[in-house]
Parts: structure tokens; C-alpha cells; sequence
């Protein structure tokens, strides 16, 4: 992932750096166990234990594989470098690359999602702090691009709240799928080691041993991983296609902030594009451009092949350093998202009233009107303010049917704003608990 689209923390966790701390960590604990079983001499696991503080040379790593044509071999044979070739003869006893390579990436998705999970209860944060806000901020609800009836802009950024949150239980859920380990060697039958190693190993690098393997760990456990990923990135999209047409010349009911000395256009001196929205609808295709090879990588030959590797070394950092970022760059838009109020009552009355024409169908029909007749007597009144720009209280005031049914007061006692608000505590509560 290029750097304009990455933060330090996340690009660290997949360092090649990183990635053989985590081989080397994964043999020394694997060490330990086979001499704790007297497999291995004691004095030589704990020989391992000497690169402990050593930085492992990337370029020589590359070096050896330009020969080898094996990663973990070309490791391998710089640990030995480092400690000897006596002590490092009892390094990977018994286990396979896959051991290594598929616990590696595991504990890697795990960092990372511990990373995501923080994002997003910062998003979360500022969310709820935005909605209580504006929790009675009227503004106009829409279905189909076109106005229906007021909500508020705290119901909106409730809304966004409630669902990433639900995005963060699938978050924490995926973590907990990928958090398992395998030590289980050649097809994961553990012939050349003992479970006890995968147990010592996992417990040490904080997950789970895998209860079955083959030669790797089942890739439905990424699948539903990627997946989650992908799912995040789609309410990061929803939050910013709103966000996109409420800043809509047109609109205007809210903008993100445009910084001093901040250019809009290198042509048109006047533009305040929605640029960080934009760029975040972008990077969420991004990311769910991993969900389908993520989903493909389940079916593997028999015990393994290799189909799935390219596909990983790629989505694993990619995916997950774009939506740390992306995640990070939405809560900065929320935080700092400009807010007009006025322009919003200013949008609801462009259509001098429509918007509450079911209040008056309900009238209507409570007043012994059938449903059929009173919806045309409505729509006829509308669709006056739509052609003609009438007024529709006016307009339902000299209607001698309508008047029939009810009376002047009752018609103006319809056209209340607050009547719209009046459960918006009720739906908090729902989303925030009691405040």
C-alpha cells in the first residue's frame, strides 16, 4: 500500500522486519516445548533464545532465497548464522513452512484487527458526540433522493452509530475466527510433533490451536474475516455518500471543514469539493477488493497447495492498512463535519408544506374518510405545490371536501414539526442507552 493511504502502526505489523520476529518467536517457543518433552536438548533451545534481541537482516534473508527459492529455508538459514549451526540443527524439528507462515499471518490479522477495533471505537465516539449534538437538529428525510418527511441529524448520526457497531461485534468475532494457531507438521497429522508443541506455541503468541488442520489453517476463517472487512468498508461508504450529497451545491446542509489556505480546484477559485468523502468511497472499493479472493482461497487441493499464498501477502496488508486509514480519515470528517441548520429548515420548505401529507391522509381518514378518497384528496393538493408552487396548507384550506372533514385547526395543527421529534429519545435510548 502506497504511503499516502497508510498509517506507521498497521504498515509496521506487516514489516518483513515484523514478519521474522514472529517466525523467529514461533520456532524459539517451539523450541521450548520440544525440550520441555525431551525432545530436544534444554541447552539448545535455549540457544535459540540468543537472537532474542538481534535484528534480523532482511537483505541477507533475500540474499539466501535468491538461491534457495524458499522464504522460511532462506530464514532458517540466517538463524543459524546467528546462533550456530550446532544449536540451530534442532530448530523446526518435526514442522512444516506452513506452521510457520500460517500461525505468522494469523497473529498479524489479530494485531491488525486489535488495531481496527480501536479505530472504530474512535469513530464510534465521535459519532454519539455529533448525534447528541443534533439530536433535535431538524432536517429533511428522503427516500428516492426526494423529500418524505423531517428527521433530525442526530437520527443520522445515530443510525451510523448503531451500525458500526454492529460492525464491531462482526469485527471482534472475526478476530476471535482467525486467532488460532497450528503446529501440527506434515498434512497436520502431527507424526514428527507432539500436539503439546502447538499448545505451548499458540498459548505464547496468544491464540488458539487450530483443532483440526491439514497442512494449513482452513481459509474459511479468512474468508469471514476478509468479508467483515469488506462489510466496514461499505458502511464507511454509506456514511460518506450521505455526507457527499449533503454538501451538494444544491443542498448544502452540511461540508466537510475546508482548512485556511485549504484549494478546492486548480481551475475554479470558488470550490469547496467533498474530497475526503470522495477519496473514502474510493478506498472502500479498495478494500473489498479482497472479499472475493478472500472467499476463493477457501478451496484448496487436498491437504494444500499454494493457490492461496500470492492472494494473502497481498489483501493481508493492503486490505487492513487501507481501512486503518480509512476509519482514521472518516473520524476526522465526522469530528470536524460543518453543520447548517438553517439551510436545512430552508430545504424542508421549499415545497411550501408537502412533507406532511400523510399526517393529513391519517386525518382524513380518521375523520371517516375512506383511504382511497382521502389519498386523492391529498395528492390533488400536492401536486398543485409541485406544478404550480402553491402552497399546501393554503391549498388544503379552500378545499371544500377536505374542509368537510376537518375543521381549519385541525388542518394546521398537522403541519408540526415537533411531531416528527417526538420519539427521538426513544430511538437514543435505543442506540446510546440511557443519557
Amino acid at each position: 500500500m502506497i504511503p499516502r493511504y497508510s498509517r506507521p502502526d498497521m504498515v509496521a505489523i506487516w514489516s518483513p522486519e515484523t514478519k521474522f520476529r514472529i517466525w523467529y518467536e514461533i520456532e524459539a517457543h517451539a523450541c521450548d516445548a520440544q525440550a520441555e518433552l525431551g525432545v530436544i536438548p534444554k541447552d539448545s533451545a535455549a540457544a535459540v533464545w540468543k537472537a532474542k534481541d538481534v535484528e534480523f537482516d532482511v537483505a541477507r534473508i533475500d540474499e539466501i532465497e535468491a538461491v534457495t527459492k524458499h522464504d522460511v529455508i532462506a530464514f532458517l538459514t540466517h538463524l543459524a548464522e546467528i546462533i550456530g549451526n550446532d544449536e540451530a540443527r534442532f530448530v523446526h524439528q518435526g514442522m512444516t513452512s506452513s506452521d510457520v507462515l500460517d500461525t505468522t499471518f494469523n497473529v498479524q490479522l489479530v494485531r491488525a484487527a486489535d488495531l481496527l477495533l480501536a479505530d472504530i471505537d474512535a469513530l464510534l465516539a465521535a459519532l454519539e458526540r455529533r448525534a447528541m449534538e443534533h439530536k433535535f437538529t431538524i432536517r429533511m428525510g428522503r427516500s428516492h433522493g426526494i423529500h418524505a418527511e423531517p428527521t433530525t441529524m442526530g437520527l443520522t448520526f445515530a443510525r451510523f452509530h448503531a451500525e458500526m457497531k454492529r460492525n464491531r461485534d462482526r469485527l471482534a468475532a472475526a478476530r476471535a475466527e482467525v486467532a488460532t494457531g497450528a503446529i501440527s507438521g506434515a498434512v497436520g497429522t502431527f507424526a514428527n510433533i507432539d500436539p503439546f508443541v502447538e499448545a505451548h506455541v499458540c498459548a505464547q503468541m496468544g491464540l488458539q490451536p487450530e483443532p483440526i488442520s491439514t497442512q494449513v489453517i482452513p481459509r474459511d476463517r479468512h474468508a469471514m474475516f476478509f468479508a467483515t472487512l469488506g462489510v466496514i468498508a461499505s458502511s464507511i461508504e454509506n456514511i460518506a455518500i450521505e455526507i457527499r450529497h449533503m454538501q451538494r451545491t444544491e443542498v448544502l446542509e452540511a461540508e466537510e471543514f475546508f482548512s485556511k489556505g485549504q484549494k478546492g480546484s486548480s481551475a475554479m477559485p470558488h470550490k469547496r469539493n467533498p474530497v475526503l468523502t470522495e477519496n473514502l468511497t474510493g478506498l472502500a472499493r479498495l478494500v473489498r477488493m479482497a472479499v472475493i479472493p478472500a472467499m476463493e482461497n477457501v478451496a484448496l487441493w487436498h491437504e494444500r497447495d499454494i493457490s492461496h499464498s500470492s492472494v494473502e501477502r497481498m489483501i493481508g496488508p493492503d486490505a487492513t492498512i487501507t481501512l486503518d486509514f480509512a476509519l482514521a480519515r472518516l473520524t476526522g470528517v465526522i469530528d470536524k463535519l460543518v453543520v447548517y441548520p438553517d439551510n436545512m429548515i430552508a430545504n424542508m420548505n421549499k415545497f411550501r408544506g408537502l412533507i406532511h401529507s400523510q399526517r393529513v391522509l391519517l386525518a382524513l381518514t380518521q375523520s371517516g374518510v375512506s383511504r382511497e378518497n382521502a389519498y386523492a384528496l391529498v395528492q390533488r393538493n400536492a401536486m398543485k405545490v409541485w406544478e404550480q408552487g402553491a402552497d399546501f396548507l393554503e391549498e388544503l384550506l379552500g378545499d371544500a371536501e377536505v374542509r368537510a372533514a376537518m375543521g381549519e385547526d385541525e388542518i394546521r395543527s398537522k403541519f408540526d414539526l415537533e411531531y416528527h421529534t417526538k420519539h427521538v429519545e426513544t430511538i437514543f435510548a435505543r442506540v446510546f442507552g440511557r443519557k
